[in-house]
């Protein structure tokens, strides 16, 4: 039963995504409240999935992949569901917005070439992008607006984006967990690269 909970895990964010979208929807009372509530959820299951996983030993590559997938499908709900109640919002930053959609499907779009896989590399930098993330939807579901943040967000997150680009190219072959694009270089040259056994397995 221990080695099917971080499978549990990765499917509960995915349900919890829809259930927000259709929470959005429903346009129901103290939604703010129960979305916010939802995502930090969401997230906490995206941060323990993994660590159970090295924990039990069973921290595969398919595993990896399906979070990874998984990952992709909840934070655009959540998107979508922030936007049923904040469509200005979106609206206004528009074009921020369509570059950062666009550099993401340009990370799948470079690893279906090169490896036929879609990324996994769970990089440092693509983490902490997560967090700010994370703290911007907060801040968009509670207010319908966040400047300061959103604008880190979106400069953090093409940063994040162009290494995961980078690493993808420098690997010879796919790999998941790699923490930088230093890390890239060193698998790269053959060498055995350290992983922090909490965050990178």
């Amino acid at each position: 039963m221990k080695s099917k909970i971080p499978a549990i895990l990765i499917f509960s964010r995915l349900i919890i995504g829809f259930v927000i979208i259709s929470l959005s929807l429903l346009k129901i009372e103290n939604y703010q409240i129960i979305a916010v509530v939802l995502l930090s959820i969401g997230l906490l299951t995206d941060i323990f999935d993994g660590i159970i996983a090295r924990h039990l030993h069973i921290s595969t590559q398919k595993l990896r992949r399906l979070d990874s997938t998984v990952d992709q499908i909840f934070f655009v709900s959540v998107g979508v569901a922030t936007y049923i109640q904040c469509p200005i919002f979106f609206e206004t930053n528009a074009y921020k917005i369509a570059i950062l959609a666009g550099s993401e499907v340009l990370i799948y779009l470079v690893s279906f070439l090169k490896f036929r896989k879609e990324v996994a590399t769970h990089s440092i930098g693509a983490k902490i992008w997560t967090l700010l993330l994370f703290g911007t939807l907060i801040q968009v579901i509670l207010q319908c607006q966040s400047i300061v943040l959103f604008n880190l967000c979106f400069w953090i997150g093409l940063l994040t984006r162009a290494e995961i680009i980078a690493i993808l190219l420098i690997l010879k072959t796919w790999t998941n967990d790699v923490p930088s694009v230093f890390h890239s270089i060193q698998l790269r040259k053959g060498k055995t690269i350290k992983r922090n056994k909490i965050f990178n397995g």
